[in-house]
């Protein structure tokens, strides 16, 4: 029987339960009843992004965009773990994209060129992640889908940046490897 364990600043750990097996005496039985829990650590996206570039773009969204410095770093971290997973979850056809509210963290990312074509050639095997957009917004829940894969991935989703835009959806181009 599984059943979810909630931890602060964890991921939900999942714990089994196992019952007495076959023909075990009653001190086997007592052991295999003993619970196993196991804890994952949840991704940072601060981990993949050097320090000093990630406050470069901190400032960047604050120049570019009426938000604070919470906000901007909220945006940013968001854009990194979707820029991230998308990197992982290349050539899956998952048709990844954010809604608008990300998107200005991910276009600041990429409107300062050389540091993100740095990011992308070490976190995509020296490759390029090109931002491909459509010109008409799709309506189709990409926005969610991405949201979840991001969270299947490892990382802490700042839900609320997402929700936002669930019936907007993204633009990006529908069959592409693109972002």
């Amino acid at each position: 029987m599984a059943r979810q364990l909630i931890t602060s600043g964890r991921r939900p750990v999942v714990s089994y339960e196992y019952g007495p097996a076959l023909g075990a005496g009653p001190d086997d039985a007592m052991e295999d009843r003993m619970t196993t829990a196991t804890e994952t650590k949840v991704r940072d996206p601060r981990d993949y992004v050097k320090r000093d570039v990630w406050d470069r773009e901190i400032q960047l969204m604050m120049r570019d965009h009426p938000v604070d410095e919470v906000m901007a770093n909220r945006l940013f971290g968001a854009a990194v773990s979707y820029l991230i997973t998308a990197m992982e979850k290349w050539g899956q056809g998952l048709e990844m994209c954010c809604g608008r509210l990300v998107d200005l963290a991910v276009h600041v990312f990429i409107l300062d060129t050389r540091n993100y074509r740095e990011f992308c050639a070490e976190h995509f095997d020296g490759r390029f992640l090109e931002h491909i957009p459509e010109i008409e917004f799709k309506y189709d829940g990409s926005v969610e889908r991405t949201a979840q894969i991001i969270a299947d991935a490892g990382w802490d989703v700042d839900w609320k940046l997402w929700e936002r835009d669930y019936g907007k959806c993204g633009p990006c181009s529908p069959g592409s490897n693109c972002h």
